[in-house]
Order: structure tokens, then sequence, then C-alpha cells
């Protein structure tokens, strides 16, 4: 293995790289190993990873301004920094820093780095969330976003399949740019779309008749229907100006989406992801069953649904128009 890179300040230095905080190599090699195989073995997630990172940085270089060793943490010292944290940042964060450090130290204790999880009995800041803060656009907003796309190009046929699935299937977008054209298949006289969700897990989706037909037309006008390898969202190649060999970026598809919301004159700070949310809220509102959307929308939990129902936010909405004043 590469020779293991100490620091020990510069938290955006870890961030960048996978290097190991002084806090962690002063402890020995052992530690330094284990302390990799966690970033690299354990955690396989690019997101997950990366947001870990930073919050493992940031405790080390605030343990390394205090003068603590890996050893000599005590649960007093990771619930001053909690609270020290909580200062500065929201709840969620706060949160998220504190899973980062007990999943950490679990691993080091179970590599027999440490004696005992310091962390283990800190309480994180309540936060009770009932409702998501994705925007959701309601379902004339939606189909004016899908009207206004001009399809006698290849690249409106790719955004307009892109944006529909979005809605139609609750994919999330790291999802459904990673989906090839092959993953469109026919079953039951209808296509189908398998996308590869959170964990590697696999799910399949059947298409809404919009989709179905959004789909057809785009991959029979671009030829994807012959080259199941392909990604189904490619990119536009900037010398021919046509579609590429190289999938659309969640980055990408986010600027795209912004785009054709300016273009169909949507004025809400929306994203790839309220098509998501937009997609489970009319289907709850026209009586879908809260179980089956979260299947539909591969969630572990029926709360995480929940919180993309908004139908709960219009009813209130139309209670406070009654205060006629």
């Amino acid at each position: 293995m590469s020779e293991i890179t100490i620091i020990s300040g510069s938290p955006a230095a870890f961030a960048e790289g996978l290097p190991v905080p002084a806090l962690v190599a002063d402890a020995g090699e052992r530690a330094s190993m284990r302390f990799v195989e966690f970033f690299t073995a354990n955690i396989r997630n690019p997101n997950t990873r990366r947001a870990y990172g930073r919050a493992v940085a940031d405790f080390c270089f605030w343990c390394e301004g205090h003068g603590l060793a890996l050893g000599a943490l005590q649960p007093v010292h990771v619930a001053a920094y909690v609270e020290q944290l909580g200062q500065v940042r929201a709840a969620p964060t706060v949160k998220q820093h504190l899973a980062a450090l007990r999943m950490l130290f679990d691993w080091l204790v179970i590599g027999q780095v440490m004696p005992a999880n310091p962390a283990a009995a800190v309480r994180g800041p309540k936060h009770v969330v009932e409702t998501g803060k994705t925007p959701v656009l309601s379902a004339a907003e939606a189909r004016a976003v899908l009207d206004a796309i001009d399809v006698e190009t290849e690249i409106g046929l790719r955004d307009r399949a892109l944006i529909a699935l979005l809605l139609y299937t609750f994919a999330r977008v790291g999802a459904a740019v990673a989906v090839a054209a092959g993953d469109v298949f026919a079953q039951e006289r209808r296509l189908w779309v398998r996308l590869k969700e959170k964990g590697g897990k696999q799910h399949r989706m059947p298409c809404h008749h919009a989709l179905e037909a959004y789909l057809r037309d785009y991959m029979e006008r671009t030829g994807l229907e012959h080259a199941p390898r392909r990604p189904l969202f490619p990119s536009r190649d900037r010398r021919t100006r046509q579609l590429g060999d190289r999938a659309l970026s969640p980055r990408e598809a986010l600027a795209m989406v912004r785009r054709r919301l300016k273009a169909a004159g949507v004025d809400a700070p929306a994203g790839c992801h309220s098509f998501r949310a937009t997609g489970i809220t009319v289907y709850l509102e026209n009586g879908g069953l809260l179980e089956r959307a979260q299947k539909m929308a591969a969630h572990a939990s029926p709360r995480t649904t929940k919180l993309y129902d908004r139908t709960a936010d219009r009813i209130t909405l139309d209670e406070v128009e009654r205060i006629l004043v």
C-alpha cells in the first residue's frame, strides 16, 4: 500500500484525499491501517464516504487543538465537541457528525485499536422532521415543464425522457443517470426500467404510459434501442454537439432541469429531486397508498416516504383561506 499521509491541521486537505490525521497516526500503524480500511473497505457509497470524511476530519482537528490523544478520548470529550458544534451547525449536521464518529470508533474497537467507543453514550440534539424540504411542483407545473421541451432534437427527447423517469418512477437522479439502454425492457406487454438504487439494490419499475411513450420515441429516434450497453441518458459531445457515449452526471442533470424549469416559466427553486417528490405527492393525492409509494420509491422506511407527502400542506392552506377578514 502507498505511504500514508499524516496531517495535523487542515480538514480541507483531508477531504480532498484520504490522509490519516495525526490523532490517529500517533496511535500507531495498526490504528492508521484500520482508519484507512474504514473509509475504503467499510463505506462503499462515495457520498457517505465524503460526508463522513469531513465529519471525522473536523473532529480530529478539534482534538489536536485540545491536545487530546486517541487512546485518551472519553464520552465527555465527544459530548463537549458535539455541544460546541451545535452552536455553529444545524441539528441534522450535528447528528450526521456524531453518527460518523460512532461508526468510526466502533470500527476501531472491533479492530482492537480502542477499548471502548467514546461516542456510544453521547446523545445528539433532538431533531424531528415531519415534512421534507425538497420543493414540490404541482401536477400542472410538472406537465408544463414536459410540454415546453422541444422534442425535434435528440437533446430535447433525452431531457423529456429523463424528467419523466424521475417523475413517474420516483427515481433518485443518481439511479436515473446510471441507467443503461438495456435496462429498459419489455415485460407483460409494457416497458419496465431497471434502477440501481442506494446500497447496490436493484429496483424494477413498470413504466407509466406517458413515460413509456417518451422512452420509445426517444430510443427509436436515437438508435439507443439497438445499443443496450450505452447509457440511456448520455451527455452531449462538445465537438459534435450530438449525444455522446458518456452518461450525464447528476450535476449536469441538475443544470438541465433548472434550464427546463426556467424555459417553462416555472418559478420555483426546484431540482431533480423535486420531480421525485412531486411524483410521490401527486400519487398520494390521487388515492395512492403510502406503503406502495414506499416500495415504488425504494425507501427502507415509510417515514422517509411520508416526508415527500405534501398533501397536508395544501389542506392547511385551504383552511387558512377560510379566514375571510
